[in-house]
């Protein structure tokens, strides 16, 4: 029905700008663009599928049915930091095959060093193609003013934003939930995150932390970043106890379906990634690396659906 209705729409636009000219049929085509729903891209983060083949990685991936995947290229991860050179080709290669790209790569990254082999992971990346990248948290020390902490972490953020401004690649901070979290009641990481634009240092708000966090009251705090987001990770909680919170298959817990049409009525047009991070288990067991499918496939419907793009 809604197809139907929006091909009627669009005749009729088509047909009311024949009879009143070149101005009112540029007048409709506008319209008819902004009645059009966004097609977001859709990847999912592998953090679970540490250890399988990349082959493997984008064999499901594509059977999933994603656009990409958001893949850890850190310490740990898919690719080691400092076999960047060597791995990540191997990696981009292996997706390309699927017809599928790292939508958001997930770096160790907080500041430009030696020890975090910046600016050889970040150019590496953007000369494959990679566009934007998960930074690195910061953590607090509760023992210190926290004002001192954050003038401390400025210039080294400031650094950080002007070579990936250079490489031409996107900073992305994600909001974690928890005591001693930068970011975490997102007003702080907005006081310094306000003086660049968007596409500078953008965020990548999380359902989970920031549900955990905020409560009732994320609106605020997603109204407050506005523009700055830069793309949407979905993932569910719910509190075992007091105090601790669990994650779970997406549209089980304090989730709802509200976030996703909030930020969208905002005019969110960026990524989105799913994480299942609730699957936790050992790729070198079949049995896990079904069931991670099965969760994929299971939260990314709902999240579809969410979105408006089911």
């Amino acid at each position: 029905m809604n197809t139907r209705r929006h091909f009627l729409h669009s005749a009729a636009l088509s047909a009311a700008s024949l009879a009143l000219g070149p101005a009112a049929a540029e007048a409709a085509k506008d319209s008819a663009k902004a009645t059009a729903k966004t097609r977001h891209v859709l990847c999912a983060f592998t953090k679970h599928l540490q250890g399988l083949p990349y082959d493997r990685i984008a064999d499901i991936g594509a059977e999933v049915g994603l656009d990409g995947i958001e893949a850890p290229v850190r310490p740990k991860g898919h690719v080691e930091p400092e076999r960047v050179t060597e791995d990540l080709p191997k990696l981009i290669e292996a997706l390309k095959k699927k017809n599928l790209e790292m939508t958001i790569l997930t770096s160790g990254i907080n500041e430009v060093s030696k020890e975090q082999n910046t600016e050889q992971v970040l150019r590496t990346a953007k000369a494959l193609g990679v566009q934007r990248f998960r930074m690195l948290y910061f953590k607090y020390d509760l023992k210190k003013p926290i004002q001192a902490q954050l003038d401390e972490w400025k210039p080294k953020i400031k650094d950080l934003i002007q070579l990936c401004s250079e490489i031409g690649i996107q900073p992305l901070l994600q909001n974690h939930s928890g005591k001693d979290y930068f970011g975490a009641p997102i007003w702080d990481a907005w006081s310094l995150m306000k003086d660049y634009t968007p596409q500078q240092w953008g965020f990548a708000v999380d359902a989970y932390h920031t549900t955990v966090e905020a409560g009732l009251s994320w609106p605020i705090d997603t109204a407050l970043v506005g523009d700055h987001i830069q793309a949407i990770y979905f993932k569910d909680v719910k509190w075992t106890a007091p105090g601790k919170a669990e994650g779970v298959p997406l549209g089980t817990g304090m989730v709802t379906r509200d976030f996703a049409t909030t930020l969208l009525k905002r005019g969110f047009t960026g990524p989105i990634s799913l994480h299942t991070e609730y699957m936790v288990g050992q790729t070198d067991r079949p049995e896990f690396v079904k069931d991670s499918i099965a969760a994929y496939k299971r939260d990314l419907a709902v999240m579809k659906e969410w979105i408006g793009q089911a």
